[in-house]
This record gives C-alpha cells, sequence and structure tokens, in this order.
C-alpha cells in the first residue's frame, strides 16, 4: 500500500541515524580497500620489504588523514542529531547528499594518492570533504530555520551559538580546498585551528 504524506510532515530521526551511521562505517572500511589490494613488486628480504612499505608512505598518510576526516564528520552527525528531534523530507535530503559525499570519500582518497602530482589529484580529497561539509552545514540551518519542529529543545540562541562550530569547519575547509593544489594533504593541518576559530567566532556572536 501507498501511504501519503505532507511534504511538510516531520518523521522520527531514528531510521536516518541508522542508515547514517550504516554509511559511515562502510566508507571508513572501504578506505583500507587500496591498503589491501596494493602489492608491492618481487621482496626477498626485510630490507626490501621495509623498502617498500616505506615507499607507500603517502598511501598510508592519506588513508590515516582520511579515516580521521570521516571520523570527524561522523562525530558531527552525532552532535547534530543529539538536538534534532525530528526530520522533514528536506533535512533527509540534505543528509543524503551529504553521504553521497561520505561514500566518494575511499575513491577520492586513491586518486589523490596516485595522482598527487596532477592539480585534480591534489584537489580531489579537499574538495570532497568541502561540500560534505557544505551539506552538513545547510543541514543545520534547515534545521534552525525550522527550529520548532526540528529542535524542540534549543532556543534560537543556543541553536547559533552551535551552529558556528559548523561555519568554523566550513571557513577551515575553505582554506584547505585553496591550498590543496599547492601543498597537497598537508593542506589538512589547518583543521588543528577549528578550536580556536569555532572560539572566536562564539566571541562574535556575544559581542
Amino acid at each position: 500500500m501507498i501511504r501519503r504524506t505532507h511534504p511538510s510532515a516531520t518523521l522520527s530521526t531514528t531510521r536516518t541515524e541508522a542508515f547514517t551511521d550504516g554509511v559511515f562505517a562502510i566508507a571508513a572500511t572501504l578506505l583500507v580497500l587500496d591498503l589491501t589490494t596494493n602489492t608491492f613488486a618481487t621482496v626477498s628480504s626485510d630490507g626490501e620489504l621495509w623498502a617498500a612499505l616505506l615507499s607507500e608512505w603517502m598511501l598510508f598518510v592519506n588513508f590515516a588523514l582520511s579515516f580521521v576526516l570521516l571520523c570527524i564528520m561522523w562525530m558531527v552527525h552525532v552532535s547534530q542529531f543529539e538536538h534534532i528531534a525530528r526530520v522533514d523530507n528536506v533535512m533527509i535530503w540534505l543528509n543524503n547528499g551529504r553521504l553521497l559525499l561520505i561514500v566518494l570519500v575511499p575513491f577520492s582518497t586513491r586518486i589523490t594518492t596516485e595522482y598527487s602530482e596532477y592539480y585534480a589529484g591534489r584537489i580531489m580529497l579537499a574538495a570532497n570533504f568541502f561540500l560534505a561539509i557544505v551539506f552538513s552545514f545547510l543541514q543545520w540551518r534547515w534545521a534552525l530555520a525550522h527550529r520548532e519542529q526540528i529542535l524542540p529543545d534549543l532556543s534560537r540562541e543556543e541553536a547559533i551559538a552551535y551552529g558556528r562550530g559548523n561555519l568554523s569547519a566550513l571557513i577551515l575547509s575553505g582554506i584547505v580546498l585553496v591550498l590543496s593544489p599547492f601543498i597537497g594533504s598537508i593542506a589538512f593541518t589547518v583543521f588543528l585551528l577549528d578550536g580556536f576559530l569555532t572560539r572566536r567566532l562564539h566571541g562574535k556572536g556575544d559581542d
């Protein structure tokens, strides 16, 4: 039977959260495929094996970097849904857009690793995470605009203050995107400034 609902109707977040958790888990697991499918040339000694492993250092760095960034994105998702009580169609599709970019992370990680000598290769992973954070930011902005239904436990001031953390991530990911063609994956160290920038944005909000 087809059940019709009003476009503005809201739904429980339970199934959205379960689906999102599953997609993040799969994306994180797929990252390791680049490690398991990568083969070395003929190795006949411990020294040659260590040399072969060290020659693939960028592969390991990008794997660890992507895994950590996925974990951070998942933590943002968990934190958001601690406050989001209901979701509507727009929220669901914004979340689906974010998940589309999350499942692309293993692919963009491989491109960045194998083609780092090219502009497109250096920018691929940064662009992937930037767009994922854009969807996360838009998701929270939509929740804020419909706070009475979606964020009933937060005041407008609390919701805006929380959103400044998302704004910080958006700004920093934009900086990473700009820097990545020049310094590659090293650009992601910009995220170390997240705490400082979030505090600055909170300060300006208070003013």
